[in-house]
């Protein structure tokens, strides 16, 4: 039996609060009901983040925890028309549980350390999670001859069988995510590939088929890096292997860190105590190394990098596993800053004196970090007077009560919108939740800052208040808004402040990407509206589904936020807000798409303008 689940659900008030609304929710219907709880978002495969992605790794991982244990050396695994199948060649699971095992919470082989060593799935949950919030789960077992199979359908079973087989041992699993609860639901190939790529990296010398193409890795964290950066390292990749332990880094020509990380395979995306202690030593090695007195941001400054740990039993903050919580890696207490700091500081340290003409490099690089962050330093105190007077002059920022620094419960919804000058922000600032949003109104087209320096924003006006009012220009620690929000015109000039929007910060706040806290947000192109109904369309095909509903339909086309009333805006920045987040993967040939895109070749984009311009007759009127 399941542990009893108490819930108030859908209670209006105090005097509907009786023996009828406590409910007990079985395993399956706990899951399908709150799959937040154990997914994370639900999304429809636009997110790397979403949870087709969440559902697809945790059975991979299962087959990764049998390649670790050293059972099997190849996983299958395929995607098509939503399905996805994953075979690999391990133990198999045991036959008698293993119906329990994909089916009830608390149950698997990993609460103890005797089948399963630093596994990734160590809660019981993953399996169950996706035979719940799937149409179609099916588990087949292969053991010493003989195969054991169930099917399920959102979790419940719908059939079981058992028979020889002249088949391998091993585990296979098929599933279809459930469409009622990731809505409209696709893959997108590069995540899946990006994720399986990582498994090859974290596990050298196991192969993973998928769809037809074959992934393998002689050098882990190494190839992961020289595959992922997409500019030319100052010196080459330093690659250092230890007991459970491996770590690679490098430094380039670009603003702020880019350090990846993991945990018994899993992609901590959102770093955790490791990339801490990692970021905390390389600070300490290189100031020790060089025995200067070097300030830590200035040594990591540009630095690309990677680290993967591997321990018993990790703390992730949460069921998606993407930040590590632990601050000790094994039962006897071990500190996670003690285990990777002393690594660093030993095995960094004998590289450097090996290595002398990358230690001279790494120096210069860091001598050149310092310089240039000590020329913006003198422009800071006066840059810092100039913007109290320009704040209280422009009132560019109308802030909100709670910012995303704070110990605050609702710190995770805070939000800025970028937008394009008064008449755009006027709308936003009249229904804005007070609370948690704030607005910052740009005068104009922003600094094309592609060929900028840190002194060049500094010296403009408008880019040093939008740092002021992010908090960012030392770090990304005391960030004050969890969403940075771009909120420009559907037209011309809107998505030109836009490029140079994104422009700014692809170039000097690339983490911020990276971290998942800048987003485009989408507002309604059309308004189609018959005597008794508003519909507002996002897109072409939405409009054209309305105005077939309806009957007489006028259609509004907006071209600015500012046409659009305060009332009306209301649904676009609450609950219903559509917001577009913007990725930033190690595959992004960043540099080369800022200067292709934002740099001085007019001619050569004029005629890549001319070459992939497409004309729609049908929506000519609707552009007029």
């Amino acid at each position: 039996m399941s542990e009893d689940i108490l819930l108030q659900d859908h209670i209006q008030n105090h005097n509907e609060y009786g023996d009828e609304s406590i409910i007990h929710l079985d395993d399956v219907d706990h899951i399908r009901k709150r799959p937040g709880m154990y997914i994370g978002r639900r999304g429809n495969g636009s997110d790397p983040t979403d949870g087709i992605y969440v559902l697809t790794k945790e059975v991979i991982d299962n087959s990764v925890d049998e390649f670790r244990g050293g059972y099997g050396k190849k996983i299958d695994v395929t995607i098509e028309n939503g399905t996805v199948t994953v075979r690999d060649w391990g133990r198999g699971i045991p036959f008698k549980t293993m119906i329990m095992a994909v089916s009830r919470l608390n149950s698997g082989a990993k609460y103890n350390d005797k089948s399963y060593k630093k596994s990734v799935g160590l809660n019981g949950v993953g399996l169950k999670a996706v035979n719940a919030l799937s149409t179609y789960f099916r588990v087949q077992s292969f053991r010493d001859g003989a195969t054991c199979w169930a099917t399920f359908s959102k979790g419940e079973l719908t059939g079981e069988g058992e028979e020889a087989t002249s088949e391998r041992n091993g585990t296979q699993i098929v599933f279809t995510p459930d469409n009622e609860i990731f809505e409209g639901y696709a893959f997108n190939e590069e995540y899946v590939v990006e994720m399986i790529k990582n498994y090859s990296y974290l596990n050298v010398g196991l192969t993973v088929n998928y769809n037809k193409e074959t992934y393998k890795s002689t050098e882990g964290l190494l190839d992961l890096l020289n595959d992922n950066i997409d500019e030319e390292p100052i010196y080459p990749p330093v690659h250092l292997l230890g007991d459970d332990i491996e770590i690679v880094l490098t430094h380039g020509n670009k603003y702020g860190e880019n350090i990846h990380s993991f945990v018994n395979g899993q992609n901590t995306i959102l770093g955790g105590t490791h990339v801490a202690a990692f970021r905390e030593a390389i600070g300490k090695t290189l100031k020790d190394f060089y025995k200067k007195d070097f300030t830590p941001a200035d040594a990591r400054q540009s630095i690309v990098g990677a680290i993967a740990i591997s321990m018993d039993e990790p703390e992730f903050e949460a069921q998606t596993k993407v930040q590590l919580g632990s601050k000790v890696v094994n039962k006897d207490g071990l500190t996670m800053q003690k285990f990777v700091g002393d690594f660093v500081s030993r095995e960094l340290d004998n590289y450097l004196h090996q290595h002398k003409d990358v230690a001279d490099m790494m120096l210069a690089k860091i001598l050149a970090s310092e310089k240039e962050r000590k020329a913006v330093q003198g422009l800071r105190k006066e840059t810092k007077e100039r913007l109290k007077k320009a704040s209280l002059n422009n009132k560019k920022l109308s802030d909100c009560k709670i910012h995303y620094n704070d110990k605050n419960p609702e710190r995770d919804s805070t939000m800025i919108f970028l937008t394009e000058g008064d008449s755009a922000s006027g709308s936003i600032k009249k229904i804005r939740n007070a609370n948690t949003q704030a607005v910052f109104s740009l005068k104009g087209k922003p600094l094309n800052s592609h060929k900028a320096t840190k002194t060049d924003v500094y010296e403009n006006e408008e880019l040093s208040l939008l740092q002021a009012a992010l908090n960012i220009d030392e770090d990304l620690d005391n960030l004050r808004y969890n969403y940075v929000v771009i909120a420009t015109d559907a037209d011309m000039d809107g998505m030109h402040i836009r490029l140079l929007l994104l422009t700014f910060f692809l170039k000097f706040y690339p983490d911020l990407i990276r971290q998942g806290h800048l987003y485009i947000l989408q507002t309604p192109l059309f308004r189609v509206a018959d005597k008794t109904h508003n519909v507002y369309c996002y897109s072409t095909a939405e409009k054209d589904a309305a105005t077939g509903k309806m009957k007489n339909s006028v259609v509004t086309r907006f071209k600015g936020l500012g046409e659009i009333s305060p009332e009306e805006f209301k649904g676009f920045i609450g609950q219903d807000i559509r917001l577009e987040k913007v990725h930033l993967s190690g595959d992004d040939p960043v540099a080369d798409l800022l200067e292709f895109y934002m740099g001085e070749n007019d001619s050569i984009r004029l005629d890549f303008i001319r070459d992939n311009l497409r004309s729609d007759i049908d929506n000519v009127e609707e552009s007029q």
